[in-house]
């Protein structure tokens, strides 16, 4: 199996088993809203917290169940096979993994760019100084992950390509273990990842996304449930603008809130969200054309099986369905 088949997961299994049980879902009008996140999405771990989704959501007859998962790509995978119905975010580049496999997902919102949420680091003992002596050397890296784009792009600066780095594809956790044993020279993750190696070990950044990667992250959902409760959706979409609205003006509460969540110390949680912009909106054109430019860098770095047109992708909006009703 080739490094294209590799990046793709699980985006495939089950697709064919699974359309029938998830379009007879679609037709029954679901009462369920099936949710899955991972630990950077914020603002739903805020909603999950303090409840306000379930009881907004009580209201239209709709019970909530929550999954979390290890990160963004498992995520999708679980929304394409129908174990899920609605994705809490994800990095930019997942849904273009997503895309490629076929997954038959709706973009539902974005948050706007938050460039200096993920890193580049290396150990606080670490003799590298600079992207450009990381050549040769081993990086730890999510698959599909923002950050996996981020390293290409840094490289990429520095006139190197990402073949003269190995990376080791690892999850968050896993990656951080890997850091700290010294099994990786660099590792590349996201908040709250990088404020929480930063803070404990004194960890070093090489570069942030500032100039490479806009970092914007999307929340997705089936299609089939898109087109079963889009009332469901445009109060997902209400209830995350404002979470995200009320967690930047109300960072110490939020810090309270996450800490216990998280289980992390509360200066790390308000640097992790210092760094993220939480300004919910609608997908635009213009996101499809960062998406774009991401699907064509991992193309060229033979990581997907073939080209996508990010324009082709579907997109739900709330402005329209409100106009609609």
């Amino acid at each position: 199996m080739d490094r294209r088949q590799t990046s793709l997961g699980l985006l495939g299994f089950c697709v064919v088993a699974l359309s029938s049980a998830v379009a007879a879902r679609a037709g029954d009008s679901p009462s369920t809203v099936r949710i899955g996140y991972q630990k950077s999405s914020t603002l739903v771990a805020v909603l999950k917290a303090n409840g306000e989704l379930e009881k907004d959501l009580s209201k239209l007859g709709v019970l909530v169940k929550w999954s979390e998962f290890q990160n963004g790509l498992p995520v999708l995978e679980a929304l394409n096979v129908g174990a899920i119905d609605v994705s809490g975010d994800v990095a930019d580049t997942v849904p273009v993994f997503a895309q490629a496999a076929g997954a038959d997902l709706i973009y539902i919102a974005s948050e706007a760019p938050s460039p200096s949420a993920q890193a580049l680091l290396v150990p606080k003992t670490s003799p590298i100084s600079s992207v450009k002596e990381l050549k040769g050397k081993k990086v730890a890296v999510t698959k599909a992950a923002g950050s996996h784009y981020l390293l290409i792009a840094a490289l990429a600066r520095e006139g190197l390509d990402f073949k003269d780095v190995t990376p080791a594809y690892l999850s968050p956790s896993d990656g951080r273990a890997a850091f700290e044993k010294g099994a990786v020279d660099a590792w590349v993750t996201w908040d709250p990842f990088v404020a929480a190696a930063v803070k404990q070990s004194g960890a070093r950044i090489l570069t942030d996304g500032n100039g490479l990667a806009n970092y914007n992250r999307y929340y997705l959902a089936s299609s089939a449930f898109a087109a079963a409760r889009p009332d469901v959706l445009r109060l997902i979409f209400d209830r995350l603008k404002t979470a995200g609205q009320w967690v930047k003006k109300n960072p110490d509460a939020a810090v309270k809130i996450l800490s216990p969540v998280w289980k992390l110390d509360p200066a790390i949680i308000e640097q992790a969200n210092s760094h993220r912009s939480y300004d919910v909106r609608e997908v635009s054109q213009a996101n499809l054309a960062d998406e774009q430019k991401i699907a064509d860098t991992f193309f060229a770095q033979h990581l997907l099986p073939h080209a996508i047109k990010a324009t082709d992708a579907k997109i739900w909006s709330p402005s329209k369905q409100a106009s609609a009703n």
